[in-house]
């Protein structure tokens, strides 16, 4: 792998990290979240949490070797 598809996939990987973090504090601080009239359940975002943090353990493997 070039050097910089490994810059790229760390970069994406972090990207995911930060993520799953946000969701994360969103779910264990209880924040509220509405989109337009919509209020989004705490739910998704622990599903979100799982998703792009498993994403993003696997995106940095790949940039690791």
């Amino acid at each position: 792998m070039s050097t910089h598809s490994r810059t790229f996939t760390a970069t994406a990987a972090v990207v995911f990290a930060l993520v799953a973090l946000g969701h994360l504090l969103r779910a264990v601080l209880g924040l509220e979240l509405v989109v337009g009239d919509v209020a989004v359940p705490l739910w998704v975002s622990v599903v979100a949490t799982i998703v792009t943090g498993g994403l993003s353990l696997m995106v940095w493997r790949e940039a690791r070797g």
